[in-house]
């Protein structure tokens, strides 16, 4: 039986499958060839080795006209939350940064996030988060490294890593949204042949929590561009706490980008603990050139990411 590779997307308004699909497995592939892995990359165009799927769930989030009313409590609790998210990024960020320019935008951005003195009326919070996401566009390279040329786009982002985690948004079945996407991903993943992941931005945290109850295989679980380490926003609320790698992956290789700003503080192997294989995050560095570090095809494309991944496959094709 063919060893399967499953993508696990991130945040994102929907988009066609198959264009995705195709998207990331042609930057993997390149990636894998630069990797020296030629004969890797061209199983993964042809499919006659390896099962390529893609795990698809931006179709179920809220639409934006089922937002509630910007002056009511739940918008004020979603603001909190955007910024607390925003929160935890510029504090790790202002810890590694030795740039005084830009630490001088991070502390502005973080005075409008947490200003002295109590909120001045409904809809300040989200003010305030907006002012501080147009602070935060100032800095030189964050439009085009993040692909946002808003602060509303950069909220609308976040804002999908939030509705996941509240665990909320119930169907007519009363499932909440966080279960209805991971069985999306679920049924992508094969409980019988090996399963290599890979997981970008939000999609790391739905892989995370999916692979936990997955009882089959995983060579290898490749995580990108991950807000796990967004530790008051993100982690305390990821399941199950406390946080270990889930039990059946055999290795875990998690891929930062420095200009990447979704990703705050990369070493998440300091609050995640081994499983029973010992298996536990590696975080590796990368550095893409030129504009939109954070989208998936940026990671895949890259040598030290597609090499591994294309390693693992290959160690799990039949004789």
């Amino acid at each position: 039986m063919a060893p399967r590779l499953v993508f696990v997307h991130g945040v994102g308004k929907p988009q066609d499958t198959g264009e995705i699909l195709d998207r990331w497995r042609r930057a993997l592939a390149d990636g894998a060839r630069a990797a020296g892995h030629g004969r890797g990359a061209d199983r993964l165009l042809d499919g006659t080795s390896v099962d390529v799927r893609l795990a698809y769930y931006s179709d179920l989030f809220p639409r934006k006209g089922t937002a509630v009313a910007s002056a009511s409590p739940q918008a004020d609790d979603e603001s909190a939350e955007l910024a607390e998210m925003l929160l935890d990024a510029v504090d790790e960020r202002l810890a590694g940064s030795d740039d005084a320019r830009e630490a001088q935008v991070l502390r502005r951005a973080r005075s409008q996030l947490a200003p002295e003195g109590q909120p001045q009326g409904p809809g300040d919070l989200l003010r305030r988060v907006l002012a501080a996401g147009n602070t935060l566009l100032s800095l030189p390279g964050l439009r085009t490294v993040g692909g946002w040329t808003s602060a509303a786009l950069m909220l609308s982002d976040l804002r999908q890593v939030r509705q996941y985690l509240s665990r909320g948004h119930l169907d007519d079945a009363q499932v909440s949204l966080d279960r209805r996407i991971r069985a999306q991903v679920h049924a992508q993943l094969d409980s019988d042949a090996p399963t290599v992941v890979v997981a970008h931005s939000l999609g790391t945290v739905v892989a995370f929590e999916t692979l936990h109850a997955h009882p089959g295989p995983v060579p290898l679980f490749v995580t990108l561009g991950s807000p796990i380490g967004m530790r008051s926003a993100v982690q305390r609320r990821m399941r199950p706490q406390p946080l270990s790698a889930p039990p059946g992956v055999e290795q875990w290789l998690n891929f930062w980008d420095r200009d990447d700003f979704i990703t705050a503080w990369p070493g998440i192997e300091t609050w995640v603990a081994p499983n029973a294989q010992a298996a536990a995050p590696v975080t590796r560095r990368v550095d893409s050139d030129g504009l939109h570090v954070h989208p998936v095809a940026k990671y895949l494309a890259q040598p030290g990411v597609a090499g591994p991944v294309v390693e693992a496959l290959e160690a799990a094709v039949p004789a």
